[in-house]
């Protein structure tokens, strides 16, 4: 039978939590949504104590519980210094490409919930000023933060509530084109937590179980190598639901879903992957199968933790990853298709 998902309430879903921030370790804003949206749904959100929310789903079988991971962190950038002149220097956090995000708004968090908005910069930022204008290295040692404010220097700053340790976030600028086209930061991962949800909403309304009880995580550690390190006892199995890369050694596309059998820490488990790879081609998914080398997964980072799992990854093709990306709707609902059909097949080893 084929399923008709709810796309508009989809990319409702995914522009809420792209435009909604939430840097490696920044949940202030996401958490609120994210019981905004289990509520709507009918579950209760958990927590563990690294901030990972989870929405439970009882399924037909409750002898296991198998995990469904969606990362809710992005890449940001934390404030390191603020030096004599009132210029905002920063750390990225995750892996931020300095290069793609020249020139870009900005928001400063700070820790009593005022937020400022502000301009990545270079040192040498023009053209008519600097010869170094088109040649100097981007990175965190040239390139600062210039607040949208009045001021000059650090006391200036400071007198704002802004400190060392504040965050920083990026504007997204989510687009949807007329082709089908999303293009955005923080496509990863904000589209796999985005299929999870309208998932669960279709389950919702076609009466359906999973097969075996089935915890959802949402993590806010990913982007720097932590988020799936603790995985509850109950756990046999941990499915990262993550973006895949496109590239010369790839044969993923962004029309496709991609299932992942090792990234740069690990092989994921064969057994799994293979049941996976097997579930796509009965449901009659688009999808390929790539190996990745700069890519790791809350379930790769579950595995070198010493977690006692079986691990397995898949997700949309997703262009320019950690830069401005893009995918489709269509990969984004192929990889809908596929987590449906792993939710109400069994992939018990």
């Amino acid at each position: 039978m084929k399923q008709e998902f709810d796309r508009k309430n989809l990319i409702k879903i995914m522009k809420e939590l792209i435009e909604t921030p939430s840097p490696v370790g920044y949940y202030d804003e996401i958490t609120p949504l994210m019981q905004k949206y289990a509520k709507e749904l009918g579950y209760e959100l958990t927590f563990d104590r690294k901030r990972t929310c989870y929405i439970k789903v009882k399924g037909d079988d409750s002898s296991r519980t198998v995990c469904i991971g969606a990362h809710l962190d992005t890449l940001g950038l934390i404030i390191k210094n603020i030096d004599k002149d009132g210029h905002i220097y920063v750390r990225n956090l995750g892996g931020i490409n300095f290069n793609n995000i020249e020139g870009e708004t900005v928001t400063v968090h700070t820790r009593d919930g005022k937020k400022y908005s502000g301009m990545v910069v270079c040192r040498y930022h023009s053209v008519h000023v600097f010869a170094e204008a088109k040649t100097s290295l981007r990175d965190e040692n040239t390139m600062y933060i210039i607040l949208d404010e009045d001021v000059s220097t650090k006391e200036e700053v400071k007198a704002l509530g802004i400190e060392n340790g504040d965050i920083v976030s990026l504007q997204p600028h989510f687009t949807v084109t007329d082709s089908g086209f999303i293009k955005s930061r923080f496509i990863d991962n904000k589209a796999a937590a985005a299929c999870v949800l309208n998932v669960l909403k279709y389950m919702k309304e076609n009466n359906l179980k999973p097969v075996c009880d089935t915890l959802f995580a949402f993590p806010v550690y990913e982007e720097i190598g932590h988020g799936g390190a603790y995985v509850p006892e109950e756990i046999s199995e941990y499915i990262a639901l993550d973006i895949a890369v496109i590239g010369p050694d790839n044969t993923g596309s962004e029309e496709k879903v991609t299932i992942c059998a090792k990234d740069n820490l690990t092989p994921y488990d064969r057994g799994l992957t293979s049941k996976i790879i097997n579930i796509a081609k009965d449901a009659d998914v688009n999808f390929t199968v790539d190996i990745f080398y700069r890519y790791s997964t809350d379930a790769s980072s579950a595995i070198m933790a010493g977690n006692n799992i079986y691990s397995a990854a898949f997700g949309m093709g997703t262009f320019s990853s950690h830069g401005m990306e893009r995918t489709t709707i269509e990969a984004v609902e192929e990889t809908e298709k596929l987590l449906l059909a792993v939710l109400l097949k069994n992939t018990s080893l």
